[in-house]
């Protein structure tokens, strides 16, 4: 077996009663042991007026951990385009990528990211937005093919860097697969959110691609829930403790599929199992526990399986 390109989604959330000051240092620590444990990208979700997780603004909190890790990939997953301007997403990411050449990654999504009122708080009529979409996704990737008119006038999203982000639309449907798919981005499909219809969703989004100067062929991510420890009964000990302890983000645990548990001998097997089923290039992880340590040991524990994995292959 080949070792799996991993990377980690981080919500920053909120955990251990700590101050979002506290809550924001933890992702930047746990970017910092992604960097050192071999994992190729970490991301940062966007939400709105959720006490739970601290994060609401992923372009800055990516530039903050840019100045504290050096390799990494970083990115959004996602920023939530319906509520901004294609031209200040483009311009912001494009900066990004001209302060940290080569490590940044523009996730895109099209969820409200919050409350009905935090979302017209935040940009109006959020049904108006989202029905807008198709036109708002043509407008970011003309923008950064520098190809995009107004009113038949050029405008350019500045600066240009010598190397773009990468972009990927995030969803969980044939739909988003599609507008994925029409304007030649990466696809990220959110099994942690839902495992309904994914593998049709990526099948769609491979046979329907349509190559751009951004990419040139179809890349899949999955992001997908773990949880791992030493043995399988200390995984299944720590994820009945998580069910019974804790609610996922804006609702519930029963409202979205069971993480993947396994030992350390047998999550990458788990994990290469899910990746072939569902034709994915690469894995965006995400820990569901309940405290800051636990999060980072299960993560340790993975990358330390997947580099277990790869050393084996070289003998």
């Amino acid at each position: 077996m080949k070792a799996l390109p991993l990377g980690i989604l981080d919500m920053s959330p909120v955990l251990e009663s700590v101050s979002v000051e506290e809550a924001l240092q933890q992702s930047v620590r746990l970017a910092q042991m992604a960097e050192e444990q071999g994992y190729e990208r970490f991301w940062l979700s966007e939400h709105h007026d959720m006490a739970g997780l601290a994060c609401t603004a992923p372009e800055i909190l990516i530039t903050y951990i840019g100045a504290h890790t050096s390799t990494i990939r970083l990115g959004s997953g996602g920023v939530l385009l319906p509520h901004y301007s294609a031209l200040k997403i483009a311009e912001t990411f494009r900066m990004l990528s001209a302060l940290y050449p080569g490590r940044i990654d523009l996730g895109i999504g099209r969820a409200p990211g919050g409350s009905a009122h935090a979302s017209i708080a935040l940009s109006g009529n959020y049904l108006e937005h989202v029905a807008q979409m198709p036109t708002l996704m043509q407008d970011l990737t003309h923008l950064l093919q520098n190809k995009y008119e107004i009113e038949g006038g050029e405008v350019f999203a500045r600066p240009i860097p010598a190397q773009e982000p990468e972009c990927w639309l995030l969803g969980t449907n044939i739909k988003s697969a599609g507008l994925a798919a029409e304007y030649g981005t990466g696809y990220v499909f959110g099994y942690f959110m839902s495992d309904n219809d994914g593998q049709k969703a990526i099948q769609h989004y491979l046979e329907q691609y349509q190559a751009t100067s951004l990419q040139s062929h179809p890349k899949v991510m999955m992001a997908i829930s773990v949880i791992c420890a030493d043995t399988q009964t200390e995984a299944e000990q720590l994820y009945e403790h998580w069910k019974s302890h804790s609610q996922a983000p804006g609702g519930s645990t029963d409202e979205i599929p069971a993480p993947i548990v396994a030992s350390t001998e047998n999550i990458i097997e788990q994990l290469q199992q899910l990746q072939t089923q569902y034709k994915a290039d690469e894995l965006l992880l995400i820990c569901p526990l309940q405290t800051y340590d636990q999060r980072i040991h299960v993560y340790q524990k993975i990358a330390e399986a997947n580099q277990s994995v790869s050393s084996v292959s070289l003998l």
